[in-house]
């Protein structure tokens, strides 16, 4: 079998890789995880290794693993404010690419939600015109419609706890909350879990569809991989038997088409308004399996999306997926940027 080699490949989507490179990647972020917390030295994979970090939008978790991670591997991840930058007086996306390209060995971008006004397909744009332009591998940190490492930290985290993922009933909650946030992380969710063989439910209400494209393809990888991927508008009925359970808020599918700015954001928190009763709680936890762990990739919006009962109890696994965001990013970074990132 031909060894995986990643080493200049782009991460825009985990779509765009195939099982055996993802496989990779997770094997290479279970053992960095093993090692971290055993206080065993990890190899310098990226000594004298630049990875440019370019936010357009802010950020909690994606930076501070994306630096951490760089750091553990001997790397530097010179954090970019895009407004301290000339791209907002003119500079062409280009020139800034192709700049980065000479300077460092490896280019992030994060580029959604109030960056672009909430106007969907223009953060992906970006990150492919970053991609297009640079020699060096572009890793998405997170655009209007995937979130590619973050895919593969929460596919990590349901492996440790479930062990066995065939199969397993996974189901993605649209959760109220009056604030507004894109559908990468949803769309990233469902693509990657319908690839590894998960029975995936959608759950929203009418009027948050998501990119019938990204449907489309989650049905096909549900074929392939022998799981199965469905929609539905009764979340408490989608709830039911479920393994894991990932609530998150999503602006509607109208807002997305046009941009909040056209939409109006008065409308849209109207519109979620219409749906306080889809939150995460106790009582709903109880109609899940009995081992069933609860999912987020935070933020989270406690007492909106979901309770702080559920939040801070036992099924919740939130930090641990959080953690394992490190050790993802750190393999992406390995194994893109590195020709020899093994330990």
């Amino acid at each position: 079998m031909t060894p995986v080699d990643l080493f200049g490949r782009d991460l825009i989507t985990t779509q765009e890789w195939t099982i055996e490179e993802l496989e990779e990647a997770l094997k290479l972020a279970v053992e960095y995880k093993k090692r971290y917390h055993r206080g065993e030295p990890l190899p310098k994979s990226l000594e004298s290794k630049i990875f440019f970090m370019v936010f357009y939008a802010s950020s909690t978790r994606t930076r501070a693993a994306f630096e951490a991670g760089a750091a553990l591997l001997g790397g530097h991840a010179p954090f970019i404010d895009v407004s301290t930058t000339r791209l907002g007086s003119g500079e062409a996306v280009k020139d800034v690419a192709k700049m980065y390209d000479k300077y460092g060995h490896g280019i992030g971008l994060r580029i959604l939600d109030d960056a672009i006004d909430y106007k969907y397909g223009l953060g992906q744009a970006a990150v492919r015109e970053y991609a297009q332009n640079a020699e060096v591998p572009v890793i998405n940190m997170a655009c209007c419609t995937y979130h590619p490492t973050q895919g593969l930290a929460d596919l990590m985290v349901t492996r440790e706890k479930l062990r066995k993922v065939q199969r397993k009933k996974y189901v993605v909650m649209w959760g109220y909350s009056k604030k507004l946030r894109g559908r990468c992380s949803i769309q990233e969710e469902v693509l990657i879990t319908s690839r590894f063989g998960m029975d995936v439910v959608l759950a929203h209400p009418p009027g948050f569809e998501i990119d019938p494209k990204i449907v489309d393809v989650a049905k096909k990888n549900a074929s392939n991989s022998g799981g199965s991927f469905e929609i539905s508008n009764d979340f408490k009925s989608a709830i039911r038997g479920a393994n894991v359970v990932f609530p998150r808020n999503w602006a509607s599918a109208n807002l997305l088409e046009v941009g909040a700015p056209i939409f109006g954001v008065e409308k849209e928190v109207m519109l979620h308004n219409k749906y306080k009763d889809w939150l995460l709680t106790q009582e709903l936890l109880d109609l899940m399996n009995k081992n069933a762990i609860v999912t987020h990739v935070l933020p989270v919006f406690r007492g909106e999306e979901a309770t702080d009962e559920v939040l801070d109890g036992p099924h919740s696994v939130i930090y641990d997926q959080a953690e394992d965001g490190l050790y993802t990013k750190m393999a992406v970074l390995a194994l893109t940027m590195s020709k020899d990132p093994k330990i």
